[in-house]
């Protein structure tokens, strides 16, 4: 059990968030649930249980004054925060780089990139003054990150740049005791993969179906990478349907 540790989960009102949020109640931790939807955050609350141990606070990841408030509560209801979860983000219209609205790449980098920085921001100066010193932040990648899909120009420099950021944030935190991982996610089966079963644009352009993984096993997956003491760092973890079309030629 972790009694009295204290984890943040950003886009905890669905999906990921919502299954990594309830496992870390299920484990004993102390849990902050964020989202822009407060009635969404209440439907994770009443799921994880253990009502003293959660706490919703709904936020906007992409404004700074919401982040530091967001934090603010967390240290005031549990005093301290020894996990940060940078799960909140969005997709952006598949279509034609040419055909892309300009405030659809903006809204992804805000909240898929801004977003993940501005908590990591809190969670630094937090991390750094607490006693005990220290704390783990774990951003959610993609293999996006990595190999792309067609038209996914947005969510694919986003998810490349949070490797950047994992790196940076894990080397800039060794001195404070602040470890940083992230978790690379292909095909977790959620609201926002419901499509995947009746088809997903290949690097070919054709429609295939693509199969699917339990979200629970992502849950599962980010838990043990908080479980690790400070001395010890996952940097990166893929973790994915196994059949899908990732690894090979597309």
């Amino acid at each position: 059990m972790n009694k009295g540790r204290v984890a943040l989960i950003t886009g905890a009102s669905g999906g990921i968030g919502r299954a990594t949020a309830i496992t870390f109640v299920g484990a004993g931790y102390n849990v902050v649930l964020a989202a822009r939807r407060a009635e969404a955050l209440e439907e994770t609350a009443r799921a994880a249980g253990a009502p003293e141990r959660v706490l919703c606070h709904p936020a906007d990841v992409t404004d700074a004054a919401s982040v530091e408030r967001l934090f603010d509560a967390a240290v005031a209801r549990f005093g301290r925060i020894d996990v940060l979860f940078n799960n909140a983000g969005i997709f952006s219209p598949s279509v034609d780089m040419d055909e892309l609205p300009v405030e659809a790449w903006k809204a992804a980098v805000d909240t898929n990139l801004t977003g993940p920085f501005l908590c990591t921001r809190q969670a630094f100066r937090i991390m750094k003054a607490q006693d005990p010193r220290g704390g783990r932040i774990i951003n959610n990648g993609s293999i996006s990150a990595h190999t792309p899909r067609p038209n996914s120009a947005p969510y694919t420099a986003t998810k490349h740049a949070i490797t950047g950021l994992t790196r940076s944030t894990a080397l800039d935190g060794r001195r404070w005791d602040i470890a940083c991982g992230q978790i690379d996610i292909g095909n977790a089966a959620s609201d926002m993969t419901a499509g995947m079963s009746s088809g997903v644009r290949q690097a070919d352009w054709t429609m295939k179906p693509e199969p699917t993984m339990d979200v629970q096993l992502v849950a599962d997956a980010v838990l043990h990478m908080a479980s690790l003491p400070l001395d010890a760092n996952i940097l990166t973890m893929t973790i994915m349907a196994t059949k899908m079309p990732y690894v090979g030629r597309g």
